[in-house]
């Protein structure tokens, strides 16, 4: 079915990474909203933040699994996506990764060749480790930088060029099982120290390639914690964050120009065909979101705590949003918009009309 029908409302679910959100600050721990919203809507786009469940995933053709930048580019129009039936993922593995568990991601990636039948392959290594650094902004919020940025590239180019129609990348990430930050995360409290990282890597590839890419931290496997958090027990299932990656790209859209839209706009989706965009309540400074507005994309802003305060009413957009107090009433609103009854008619009070002077 071609994800633009009359009967569906193309809907935009943004769960900024390394930002602490109570729903989507863990590894897939927003994918029950992502699913609920799908359904809501019958089209739904978002990124890997939201759907990456570290060997937990879910597999929707409603749901368009678009990395971060380029989801900002198809927000700004830049770029459409192309539904495909199937990729050819690459995967690329940093030369840091010791042999041990580089052979555990290999063993993942024929698992997923063998149970769940996707294309994978070629395989390589960059040719110097990538150098990951993690850090935490003032706010807390979770970035991070790369010694060999160009080793990165250069594996990304070779891909594409043998082949790759989609890009897996597995960094090794620094490790420090005894932190306080990383006690606290496991607890329930804190910032995913990875996420900001995460993203440079693969804003890099998407920004230089323009194809699908996502990226899955190698990390050692830790110790048992009695007290984990049910929100990090998805991280800690296994020894790789590997699988929902390639399940993930398996069915990414190709990102395209939004040019020859002759005989391909019943398949492509462009960002004019969005009907709202779905967010935290105090996330709404990122390009896609202020692209949305200035579309004037209904904007449904959900309760969802966070390190930031990037508020409607700090933007002066509070008479442009429409609020939500959980993922499931935004759910319903999404199916108002879908259905074409006006959010105003299910709240009460119900102003009377004035007539305009």
């Amino acid at each position: 079915m071609d994800p633009v029908t009359a009967a569906s409302l193309p809907t935009l679910l943004l769960v900024p990474t390394g930002i602490g959100c109570a729903i989507g600050g863990y590894a897939g721990d927003a994918l029950p909203s992502a699913r609920l919203l799908a359904a809501a809507s019958g089209c739904l786009v978002t990124h890997p933040n939201v759907m990456n469940g570290a060997a937990l995933y879910w597999s929707d053709r409603r749901i368009h699994y678009v990395e971060g930048y380029a989801l900002d580019r198809f927000a700004a129009g830049d770029w459409a996506l192309q539904p495909v039936r199937q990729q050819r993922i690459g995967l690329l593995l940093d030369a840091g990764i010791e042999p041990e568990l580089r052979q555990r991601h290999l063993q993942v990636a024929d698992g997923c060749r063998a149970t769940l039948g996707l294309e994978i392959g070629p395989v390589l290594s960059t040719d110097q480790p990538l150098g990951v650094h993690l850090e935490l902004g003032e706010s807390g919020v979770s970035w991070g930088t790369l010694e060999h940025p160009d080793a990165l590239l250069r594996a990304g180019e070779r891909l594409k060029d043998a082949g790759a129609t989609a890009i897996a990348v597995v960094a090794r990430f620094p490790e420090d099982p005894e932190s306080e930050a990383l006690a606290a995360y496991r607890h329930g409290s804190g910032v995913d120290a990875l996420a900001g990282a995460e993203a440079v890597i693969s804003h890099a590839l998407v920004r230089h390639l323009q194809i699908p890419c996502a990226h899955a931290p190698a990390l050692s496997p830790l110790p048992l914690d009695p007290q984990l958090d049910p929100r990090a027990a998805g991280e800690e299932l296994g020894y790789t964050f590997l699988a929902c990656v390639l399940v993930g790209l398996s069915r990414a859209p190709d990102l395209v120009l939004p040019t020859d839209r002759a005989g391909a706009r019943s398949q492509r989706l462009h960002a004019e065909d969005l009907g709202a965009v779905v967010v935290p309540d105090g996330a709404l400074g990122g390009e896609a979101v202020l692209a949305c507005v200035e579309r004037g994309i209904p904007v449904i802003t959900v309760a969802n705590a966070s390190l930031l305060q990037v508020t409607a009413a700090a933007l002066g957009l509070a008479d442009r949003v429409l609020p939500a107090a959980s993922y499931a009433e935004a759910a319903g609103l999404v199916l108002s918009l879908r259905e074409g009854i006006a959010p105003a008619a299910l709240q009460r009070p119900l102003q009377p009309l004035r007539e305009s002077c």
